[in-house]
């Protein structure tokens, strides 16, 4: 790749991509850090993601996210995946040098920098996530590598969350079949795209109705939500909860070093989103 002074950075996802902070805490970092670039949202519209990643080659974008729904249907479109990416199966991240485009998923190694910081050790204790997409399995990658055990994954479609067992492990539970007795879960964990009433009435209901045991956290990875429910589910239950912000600050710090080749730490980006009162 021709060597440019001012890198360009962007994110592809479908039209929830424009609400996604990922904007501001990049673009405030890279202020920060003096490093001339720009960071653009990008609508890719259903059934094109291979002609974005064509057109990244094409303008020499350096380094790319990719959210919803395209963590996993980005994959045939990329030349290499990272070791971690590959065992997932979901890509966050890509990086162009030039010559290839290298898949890699930071949205794991970002959980796991979550509860590393804060203390968390699920080494030997049950864990439950919620969730059959791409960001579920990385989740559930972490849980395994830190070797909570058992690990239950569960989803509005059960089909999907077999197949997700299947292909990633854990242990698949019907969702229904939850609020009929206490579960026992040292973490609980939203891997899905909802977090509020309006988004999902009836996973909301459901959530209502749970009774968690010797729970240490409930981790919602969602963040800047009103009324939400899993804070709510936290609260009925005496356990503390966390939104994705921290995370979000963490994997944006290991995406950041993809790119650029610069470790900046994570407490940057979480600031970067705080002041924009996020």
């Amino acid at each position: 790749m021709t060597k440019i002074e001012t890198k360009v950075f962007c994110i592809l996802g479908d039209e929830r991509v424009f609400r996604a902070k990922s904007y501001v805490m990049f673009s405030e970092v890279l202020k920060q850090v003096d490093l001339k670039g720009a960071y653009v949202p990008f609508m890719v519209e259903s059934g094109k993601i291979g002609e974005a990643m064509r057109s990244l080659r094409i303008l020499n974008v350096v380094g790319a996210n990719i959210t919803v729904p395209y963590k996993e249907r980005v994959i045939p479109h990329l030349d290499i995946l990272s070791e971690g990416a590959n065992i997932i199966g979901a890509v966050n991240t890509v990086v162009n040098d030039g010559k290839t485009l290298k898949g890699y998923n930071t949205n794991a190694i970002g959980f796991m920098d979550t509860l590393e910081n804060d203390g968390i050790d699920v080494a030997g204790k049950p864990a439950l996530v919620f969730g059959t997409g791409g960001a579920a399995r990385a989740v559930v990658f972490i849980l395994k590598w830190l070797h909570a055990d058992p690990i239950f994954i569960t989803g509005r479609d059960e089909e999907k969350t077999r197949q997700k067992v299947t292909h990633i492990g854990g242990e698949a539970r019907p969702l229904q079949s939850l609020s009929d007795q206490p579960i026992s879960a040292n973490i609980v964990v939203n891997a899905t795209s909802v977090s509020s009433f309006d988004e999902a009435p009836e996973l909301a209901t459901l959530t209502d109705k749970l009774k968690i045991t010797d729970c240490e956290l409930v981790l919602d990875l969602n963040y800047g939500r009103s009324q939400n429910f899993w804070n709510k589910m936290a609260r009925i239950n005496g356990i503390r909860f966390m939104d994705g912000l921290s995370t979000l600050a963490n994997q944006g710090r290991r995406t950041f070093a993809l790119w650029t080749g610069t470790d900046v730490k994570s407490d940057l980006f979480l600031k970067a989103l705080k002041e924009k009162g996020l």
